[in-house]
């Protein structure tokens, strides 16, 4: 009997789709590829003539594994697919939104015959995938979980994963007024970046690091960490990553992954995508938490170096390098050193061995740290007011650390000027120590220690509670 898969691929910033449809009625295949409105009208249509199955024996063609679409059959639809249209779309833009749709093709036409008075093994829930929801794989995908996040767990964790709550022993005999520090966060359209890349194990990393970096400027040690998944439909591959990068992230940070939450929904997210969030809870001595109510005139500013992006600005980011600049995520930069999918899917720094490090006990420098702020969306601007006392103003000035390139390639590719960029992105710097002036030099080697390069950027001066960007060197 016809089996087929069809994958639909919006076009970013478009009113197009790009369809690939495959039909396998044994002995031969047929693919098709149409370029198409959201009016209905095509624009394009490209048609296969059929080709023999693997199954058949016929070599020449050199398909792929178990009876996927061969590769020399994709590379030649991508180029047929750059004929005349009626979309005026660049054909190199045309091609490299083809390229994914037909590889999941090439890689999910692994198509078995069914036979339908065949029962299946399980009919317990079948109105319910039939819906949609597929209760027995994503029992199977959460049964692996305990080992998958084993090493995250910390002696203080009661029980095992998957219960309805996950339960941490607080050991209260190590501090005087311990005091609980949460924080609540997502990675934003980052995601979108990790889903067209096909690349979910570091997606995870960024959203644990995010979170710990939160409660980190309060001066609190993580203890551990839930999490939510949403999806349209599972997708094993793609569950298995991001726990993968969770865990990754939590074992290295000694933060206890002690649950979750995966909910399947269909309709509610396109093709493929889905939906990450993160809580953390961490401690802090109530009379060493750090609220910035130290900060006074005279204070310094230090910065710390960023990975790039981290989680913040990707929507225009997206838009200037996708829509305006028509780059490609495969595409090198020698400006970069690297793809822009690789930039884009940089994992963001965890600053919390810094902090952990400068306020350990016998640490000479362990006083002077006055506040801290995690450079997220908003940069500078919307971040640093949030520690400053009434009478206190931030001066940064520009030119005193170095730039990555990626903000100078969005600047100039989008046209965007200096102050709306220091508000949509961090420029460089993911956290700010506001520090005493004379342990700036301390600081700054204790950060080198943990590979952080790190910048004298500014200081503190009396004046309301807001940030003053000026150009030139202290």
């Amino acid at each position: 009997m016809p089996q087929s898969i069809e994958v639909k691929v919006a076009i970013p910033y478009t009113p197009y789709w790009i369809t690939v449809h495959l039909v396998k009625i044994l002995p031969v295949m047929r693919l098709s590829v149409s370029l198409s409105m959201t009016s209905g009208d095509t624009c394009l249509s490209v048609v296969s003539a059929a080709y023999a199955s693997p199954v058949h024996g016929n070599a020449s063609c050199k398909h792929g594994e178990n009876g996927s679409l061969p590769l020399p059959l994709i590379e030649k639809f991508s180029e047929r697919f750059s004929a005349p249209n009626k979309s005026g779309l660049p054909v190199g833009f045309l091609k490299s939104c083809t390229a994914p749709a037909l590889h999941f093709c090439r890689h999910s036409s692994k198509l078995q015959r069914v036979n339908p008075r065949k029962k299946s093994h399980s009919t317990k829930h079948g109105a319910y995938a039939a819906a949609g929801v597929n209760i027995d794989l994503g029992d199977s995908l959460k049964s692996r979980l305990p080992e998958m996040v084993r090493g995250t767990r910390r002696p203080e964790v009661l029980g095992a994963i998957g219960g309805f709550g996950g339960l941490f022993a607080l050991d209260t005999k190590k501090y005087r007024r311990p005091v609980l520090v949460s924080s609540v966060d997502g990675v934003g359209t980052k995601l979108k970046v990790a889903v067209a890349m096909n690349k979910h194990d570091t997606i995870g990393q960024c959203l644990v690091n995010h979170c710990v970096n939160d409660i980190a400027v309060l001066g609190a040690k993580p203890l551990f960490f839930l999490d939510y998944i949403g999806m349209g439909k599972l997708a094993p591959h793609v569950f298995d990553g991001i726990i993968t990068g969770l865990a990754t992230a939590c074992a290295k940070t000694g933060c206890a992954l002690i649950g979750g939450e995966t909910a399947q929904m269909p309709g509610m997210y396109a093709e493929g995508e889905y939906d990450l969030v993160g809580c953390i809870v961490g401690v802090v001595e109530k009379d060493g938490a750090i609220d910035g109510s130290r900060i006074k005139p005279g204070d310094a500013v230090v910065g710390l170096a960023s990975t790039g992006l981290h989680t913040n600005g990707y929507s225009l980011a997206r838009r200037i390098l996708f829509a305006q600049m028509r780059a490609r995520l495969d595409d090198y930069s020698s400006e970069l050193g690297c793809t822009f999918g690789e930039e884009l899917l940089k994992v963001h720094r965890n600053y919390w061995p810094i902090i952990r490090k400068i306020r350990e006990p016998r640490a000479a420098i362990r006083n002077s740290l006055h506040g801290i702020a995690h450079i997220t969306s908003g940069g500078f601007r919307d971040n640093i007011p949030r520690v400053l006392p009434k009478n206190c103003r931030a001066v940064i000035h520009r030119g005193t650390w170095n730039v990555p390139p990626i903000f100078r390639l969005l600047q100039a590719g989008g046209g965007v000027g200096d102050e709306e960029m220091h508000c949509v992105f961090n420029m460089g710097i993911g956290m700010t120590l506001i520090v005493d002036a004379r342990s700036v030099a301390a600081i700054q080697k204790t950060a080198a220690k943990c590979g952080v390069k790190s910048y004298l950027i500014g200081e503190i001066r009396k004046g309301k509670s807001d940030v003053q960007i000026e150009n030139g060197s202290l």
